[in-house]
């Protein structure tokens, strides 16, 4: 029996899903792709009806993984504008949760060595998903009267730098292996962030 559009759609989407998930938590080299199938309820022979290679779905992921970590930092700021919002973003992405969840956090902290080493497209995929981070903290930083966060190139710098600060302090909270110096590393970063 034949799937429909939305079947084999609602299927790919729950591929990607788990993907991303394993992907974060274990890294994209140490997941095969028979446990991706085998976590969302499939068989490993269906993966190929549904992508091209391991390199398309390490594509997808990463990008459903990057719009999972924008929508939830969204909502960490939602309502706050300015300064207030730049901090809540900051404070949820340096947060000891977020450091201890790794498959439900950002991709760049988890997988990042490994998406530098990864093909054209994840690379494209990934450079994108800096982009908007950096664009959601850089709105917050914007004076009032700019008209847009792109034309203050000093918001965009001090955005970057910020992300780039994120994703290293917590990379590293997740390679310290003293539970209280992680918390400290992420308070201290979190710190340095919020002043420039």
């Amino acid at each position: 029996m034949r799937k429909s559009r939305a079947e084999t759609a609602e299927t790919r989407r729950r591929i990607v899903e788990v993907a991303a998930d394993a992907f974060r938590a274990n890294g994209i080299h140490a997941t095969g792709l028979a446990d991706v199938m085998a976590a969302a309820g499939l068989s490993h022979g269906g993966f190929y009806r549904h992508f091209e290679s391991k390199e398309q779905l390490v594509a997808e992921a990463c990008e459903a993984g990057l719009a999972g970590i924008v929508e939830s930092l969204e909502a960490a700021a939602h309502g706050r504008e300015g300064e207030e919002g730049f901090n809540a973003l900051v404070d949820a992405y340096l947060s000891t949760a977020h450091r201890d969840a790794p498959a439900n956090g950002c991709p760049f902290a988890s997988m990042g060595s490994e998406l530098a080493r990864s093909d054209d497209a994840t690379r494209a995929v990934a450079s994108r998903g800096f982009d908007e981070l950096v664009e959601m903290l850089a709105k917050r930083t914007a004076a009032p009267d700019a008209p847009d966060a792109s034309e203050a190139p000093l918001d965009r710098s001090r955005a970057a730098f910020a992300v780039a600060a994120m994703v290293g302090a917590l990379t590293m909270s997740r390679i310290i292996a003293d539970p209280e110096a992680s918390a400290s590393l992420l308070a201290d970063v979190k710190q340095h962030i919020e002043t420039i």
